[in-house]
């Protein structure tokens, strides 16, 4: 098994069963709702913004160890961040995940979020990997209705 395969299963496996940022951010001027129908994950995602800054986010809901993986890394790595700034992350990993691209250098401007690449290999869990970030893009669009995957 490959160091990069181990580190994405030990990421995966710590984040679904620990996941960060889990609960309701009370303070919140930005909640959306995500919904998996493949495989039921099910997400709301709460933002607390001022001034273009992402100072908060947390999520609540109940899925896979992937998609809850994903969602507590997204927030992890989202806090303190600009608007322009999540733009690009969101950018970057939607063409990581999708294995549009597969350079050294988005890896590393990933972080941990590279591990995520590891769904390319099983092509039904992208989904599980995207849709906090598809509730997240809902979120930075003003979107009003439930995202889903179909």
């Amino acid at each position: 098994m490959s160091e990069l395969r181990e580190l994405y299963q030990e990421v995966i496996i710590d984040h679904g069963r620990h996941p960060r940022n889990f609960g309701v951010l009370e303070n919140a001027t930005k909640q959306q709702e995500g919904f998996n129908p493949l495989c039921g994950d099910k997400i709301i995602l709460f933002v607390r913004e001022n001034d273009g800054v992402f100072l908060d986010l947390k999520f609540d809901g109940c899925g896979c160890a992937i998609s809850m993986a994903s969602a507590s890394l997204m927030t992890e790595c989202l806090k303190g961040k600009t608007i322009k700034e999540i733009q690009d992350i969101f950018n970057l990993f939607h063409r990581w995940v999708m294995n549009e691209t597969d350079s050294d250098l988005s890896q590393e401007k990933l972080g941990k979020l590279a591990v995520l690449g590891g769904v390319r290999e099983f092509p039904s869990r992208v989904k599980c990997a995207t849709l906090a970030w598809h509730t997240l893009k809902a979120v930075l669009e003003g979107e009003k209705l439930q995202v889903t995957t179909e």
